[in-house]
C-alpha cells in the first residue's frame, strides 16, 4: 500500500510539473514572437533646399512613427554621389526606398538598378519619363502635377484688379526667376504660368528668363539686376519657387517698388516665409506644395509595394493636388 501511495504521489507530480512545464514553454514562444522591422533608405536630393527640409522631416516622422527603421541622406546635389548612396543602400539589404532624384535625366539608369535589386521604390518630387518608369512593376512616383502649379502662378495674376497690366499699356511684361531647368517642375511651371495668361487672351512681354536654381540668393540677385535694366517695365515676377520669390522681394523693396501697386509678385511652395509675405500683402500670393500631403501618400505607397501591389504602365504617377494662397485665404495654411 505504502509503495502504490507512493507511486500515486509521484505520478501526480511529474504531471503538475509537465503542465507547468507546456504552460511556462508557451508563455516563453508568446514574448518571443516579434514582427520584423523593416527598413527604409530615403535619399533627398540636397538637404539645404528650403522645401525638401520641410519634405524629408515629415517623410522621416510618419515612417518612425509607423515602426520603420529609417535613413536619411544628402545627396548634396550630386547625382555621382546619389547614385552612390542607392548602391549603398541596396547592399545594406533596404526593404524599400524613396528617392528624390538629383537628375531626372539620371531617372532611367536609377531605375535600371533598383529593378536588378528588386527593391520597391517610390520616386518623389521629381518626375521621369512614363516610359521611364514603365520598366519596373514595383516602382511609383509620388508628386504633383507641375503645369497645374504654373496654371494657378498665372491664375492669381489673372485675378488681381488689372489683371497684371499695371500700366494699361495692354500686356503683361514679366520676368521669370526659373528653378533648375533641368527639372520637369521648372520648365511646367515656367510653361504654364504664362500660358494661363495667353489662354485667358492676354497679350504678354517675357523682359528676361534667368536660371536661379531655386535658391534664395539667386532670386535677388537675378530680380536685383533685372530691376536695374528694366525698371517700370517690370509688371510681374515670376518665381518658380518661394525661396526664390523672396530673395526676390528683397530687391524689389530696395528698388523702392511695392508688390500690389506697381508690381506683382508669385512663388510656389507655401513656405512660412512666403505665408509671411502674402499675410503681410509683400507677395501676390504662393502656390501650396502639399509636402505633408506628398510625405504620407509616398508612405502609403511604399506600404502598397511591400505588400505586393505593383502598377501597370501609365499608371504609375499619383498626384497630390496644388492650391492657391491669396491674402484672403492665407490664414488657413499658416
Amino acid at each position: 500500500m505504502k509503495m502504490k501511495k507512493m507511486l500515486a504521489i509521484l505520478l501526480a507530480f511529474c504531471m503538475l510539473f509537465g503542465m507547468a512545464a507546456c504552460g511556462n514553454s508557451g508563455e516563453s514562444e508568446g514574448e518571443g514572437e516579434t514582427a520584423e522591422t523593416k527598413t527604409v533608405g530615403v535619399c533627398i536630393y540636397k538637404f539645404d533646399d528650403a522645401f525638401m527640409t520641410t519634405y524629408r522631416n515629415a517623410l522621416e516622422a510618419i515612417l518612425k512613427e509607423k515602426g520603420y527603421e529609417v535613413t536619411v541622406v544628402d545627396g548634396n546635389n550630386d547625382q555621382a554621389k546619389q547614385t552612390e548612396q542607392i548602391n549603398t543602400f541596396i547592399t545594406q539589404g533596404v526593404d524599400a526606398l524613396i528617392i528624390n532624384p538629383v537628375m531626372t535625366s539620371a531617372a532611367a539608369q536609377m531605375i535600371a538598378t533598383v529593378k536588378e535589386a528588386d527593391i520597391p521604390t517610390v520616386l518623389i518630387n521629381r518626375e521621369p519619363t512614363a516610359d521611364e518608369m514603365a520598366v519596373f512593376e514595383k516602382l511609383v512616383y509620388v508628386g504633383c502635377d507641375a503645369a497645374q502649379s504654373g496654371t494657378y502662378q498665372g491664375e492669381l495674376i489673372l485675378e488681381t484688379a488689372n489683371q497684371g497690366d499695371i500700366n494699361g499699356d495692354g500686356k503683361i511684361s514679366y520676368i521669370m526667376i526659373q528653378g533648375d531647368p533641368e527639372n520637369i517642375d521648372a520648365k511646367l511651371r515656367t510653361e504654364y504660368s504664362v500660358k494661363a495668361l495667353t489662354d485667358a487672351g492676354k497679350t504678354v512681354e517675357e523682359l528676361d528668363l534667368q536660371r536661379g536654381d531655386w535658391d534664395r540668393n539667386k532670386g535677388q540677385e537675378i530680380a536685383a539686376n533685372d530691376l536695374a535694366k528694366f525698371g517700370d517695365q517690370i509688371e510681374v515676377v515670376f518665381c518658380n519657387n518661394d525661396d526664390m520669390a523672396v530673395g526676390a522681394l528683397q530687391s524689389i523693396k530696395a528698388a523702392g517698388r511695392v508688390v500690389g501697386e506697381d508690381i506683382y509678385l508669385v512663388g510656389v511652395d507655401a513656405l512660412a516665409a512666403a505665408l509671411d509675405c502674402v499675410a503681410a500683402g509683400e507677395m501676390t500670393g504662393t502656390v501650396l506644395n502639399d509636402a505633408e500631403g506628398q510625405a504620407a501618400k509616398a508612405v502609403e505607397c511604399m506600404e502598397g509595394l511591400l505588400a505586393g501591389d505593383t502598377y501597370a504602365a501609365g499608371e504609375q504617377s499619383v498626384y497630390v493636388d496644388y492650391v492657391k494662397v491669396t491674402p484672403e485665404n492665407v490664414g488657413d495654411f499658416m
